[in-house]
């Protein structure tokens, strides 16, 4: 990496953090605040979140092509603005019209964030440096949001609708931040990527034609879909719902839970690194599998089993735990994946719609896990645990559409033993 490289790494690096350090202060509130806080009731929370959840599906299918035309930069800075203005409004919408409203602009300013960021790292990062790039990233996103949502915590209080408005502010400004160090970088383009911005590339529609003709993206993207539905689209969900009614877990312990899986991922990811990296990815992705099919069967015999109380509440945490690690495998090796499938000119739709992948599991996976976590208990970890079976299989199959270069970025150094040879070698004699 050069040293251009590298300090332009380090800023979108800080921004990464402090951004995800400002969704910390609201993102475990914002059901609270819309039903309670504001007094527009459970069905009108659930229709502010579906805003915020749809805009972000809207907007994605269309912002590849525009971070490939006009490069990540402006589109990351004007997702920034439109992030804090939504944050702001939220925090002091007080009918259900303005909320929608707010929430739209917040989900399509979040939603945008990913892809940019990722196509920014992949534009200041080579092969053999973006495993630990994304690693970081990752690894900085979810310290700001765990800090992020425990100073929340200390300043929240549902009473009080300006102790709200503060965290929304709070958030806006992180946006702000993020925006303003941004615009210091300067992304530093290799002859490889110096047509991306701005290139004609055909239109969308053609860019779109690309990428599903490319089988080893299809099935990353069928992949992707399967893991953030097991995983990420249960936890506040279908997981919550089966702990609380069948494990009988007290709702405050589902913040330790939450807090485990999130103190995993920190303690986890620099120690997995450099046995992730060294490895094909597609075996890794498989391995994720089998450690979330065991998360499961923790989480099936904390509510199916007859063991006592304290065994299952021991089990149901261990469940979020066994998710953190597998998270932290992922991290530095999904991502740069997707970087390194994309064509030069089309790292922006590539990561865009990876983004959108994501976006749909998550809002298909509530909808499917959480009746079936509150009532439907044994098929729900019976499916679970298909699903993530599921997943081991789907990557050993997509490991055979990809490159060794793709599978393995950085290959296995091998250790050249000096050979000794006698003295009395005819070889060497001849030599001499």
């Amino acid at each position: 990496m050069t040293k251009a490289m590298g300090s332009a790494m380090r800023r979108i690096q800080i921004g990464n953090a402090l951004s995800a350090f400002g969704l910390g202060f609201t993102v475990p509130y914002l059901y609270v605040y819309v039903a309670q806080v504001r007094e527009l009731g459970p069905t009108s929370a659930g229709i502010v979140l579906g805003a915020f959840a749809m805009a972000a599906l809207i907007a994605l299918p269309f912002v590849g092509m525009l971070i490939d035309r006009r490069g990540p930069l402006p589109v990351l800075v004007g997702a920034s603005l439109m992030a804090a203005v939504g944050a702001v409004s939220l925090g002091v919408s007080t009918s259900l019209v303005t909320a929608v409203g707010s929430a739209a602009l917040l989900g399509v300013g979040t939603a945008v964030l990913q892809p940019a960021l990722a196509t920014m790292i992949v534009w200041c990062s080579s092969a053999e440096t973006r495993t630990r790039a994304f690693a970081m990233q990752f690894f900085l996103a979810n310290l700001g949001l765990g800090i992020g949502g425990l100073i929340g915590g200390q300043i929240v209080d549902e009473h009080d609708p300006a102790s709200f408005t503060l965290l929304f502010s709070i958030e806006a400004v992180m946006f702000l931040v993020l925006a303003g160090i941004v615009m210091t970088v300067r992304l530093p383009r290799s002859a490889a990527l110096g047509g991306a911005a701005g290139g004609k590339g055909g239109g969308m529609f053609a860019g779109l034609g690309v990428l599903v003709k490319h089988k080893a993206m299809l099935q990353l993207c069928g992949l992707g879909f399967v893991l953030f539905f097991a995983c990420y689209g249960q936890f506040e969900s279908g997981l919550a719902a089966y702990g609380t009614e069948a494990a009988g877990i007290d709702p405050s312990t589902l913040g330790i839970a939450l807090a485990a899986n999130t103190a995993m991922i920190v303690a986890a990811q620099f120690l997995v690194l450099k046995f992730v990296e060294r490895r094909r990815r597609s075996r890794m992705i498989a391995l994720v599998g089998l450690i979330w099919t065991v998360a499961w069967m923790a989480a099936g015999y904390a509510g199916l089993g007859h063991g006592s109380q304290a065994m299952a509440t021991a089990a149901f945490i261990s469940t979020y735990a066994l998710f953190g690690l597998g998270e932290a495998m992922l991290s530095p090796t999904v991502a740069p994946l997707v970087a390194d499938l994309a064509p030069e000119s089309m790292v922006g739709t590539y990561n865009s719609a990876f983004a959108l992948v994501k976006q749909l599991a998550l809002a298909v996976g509530p909808a499917v896990g959480g009746p079936m976590g509150a009532s439907l208990h044994m098929p729900y970890i019976v499916t679970f645990i298909l699903f993530s079976l599921g997943i081991s299989v789907l990557a050993l199959r997509m490991g055979k559409s990809l490159t060794p270069a793709q599978d393995l970025p950085i290959p296995v150094r091998t250790i050249v033993v000096a050979k000794h040879v006698p003295e009395n070698d005819v070889s060497v004699k001849a030599a001499v």
